[in-house]
């Protein structure tokens, strides 16, 4: 996967508010994904230029987020408009947050690291969201485990035979019975992924019931995981 040439999945549409800020980490770059008062998603980096303070710390006031150390306010497009300190400062252009592309699919907010990446991936059908699960591997061993993970369907107690489906680099679907489940991978850094789940199919089927239990499969699929590699660990340490 060349990271600069496919989108990358930040979180779930859901978990981020008209109005609210929250930071987060891509490749190791700190991120912060705003939403304004209208409800459009942003991407920029998560660094105030005064003094470097995370921009998500701060507060969103209509299309404009406010660094929390010393209220400078920055429009959707990253120029600072307003410094406190100096009320009637025609403030430079020069001082610009670093923006990035941002764009909502599948229930998850999306950036890449280009200027001109490819489509957004898209499955084209309604979703619900689930959660979001965060993973100590990499990219590559959380790819593994969800090319070899069974799902519990809606309804049932039991394991079924899933099939998987790399839809682009950084999202899979997986399919058992009637179930299916889009996840975004979010490569935080070399050692830590997060995963972003939607379900495929229609609020009146899935809110509530079908939520609970597929978010009892994954907690439970995390676990397992986790104690796997616990395990491996401590087979090493006495071989």
């Amino acid at each position: 996967m060349n990271p600069k040439n496919c989108w990358h999945p930040l979180g779930l549409s859901h978990s981020i508010e008209a109005g609210s800020s929250a930071g987060t980490r891509l490749l190791d770059r700190e991120l912060v994904v705003w939403r304004d008062n209208s409800g459009v998603a942003h991407v920029w980096e998560d660094r105030c230029p005064h003094r470097g303070m995370k921009l998500s710390f701060g507060f969103v006031r209509g299309d404009h987020i406010a660094c929390l150390y010393h209220g400078w306010q920055y429009n959707s497009g990253g120029h600072c408009q307003y410094i406190p300190a100096h009320p009637a400062l025609d403030v430079p252009k020069t001082i610009k947050v670093p923006v990035y592309p941002a764009h909502e699919r599948n229930g998850m907010v999306w950036t890449a690291l280009s200027e001109n990446p490819p489509s957004v991936p898209d499955d084209d059908e309604p979703v619900v969201p689930l959660r979001s699960l965060y993973l100590g591997c990499g990219v590559e061993a959380a790819a593994a485990a969800l090319n070899a993970c069974r799902l519990v369907p809606f309804g049932s107690q039991t394991p079924a035979d899933t099939t998987v489906s790399r839809l682009s680099d950084t999202l899979f679907a997986l399919s058992c019975a009637q179930d299916r489940l889009l996840v975004g991978i979010q490569a935080i850094s070399n050692t830590r992924t997060a995963l972003h789940l939607s379900i495929v199919g229609s609020a009146e089927r899935y809110n509530g019931a079908g939520q609970s239990h597929l978010n009892g499969w994954a907690l439970q699929w995390r676990q397992a995981l986790e104690t796997r590699a616990a395990n491996a660990r401590l087979d090493q340490d006495v071989a």
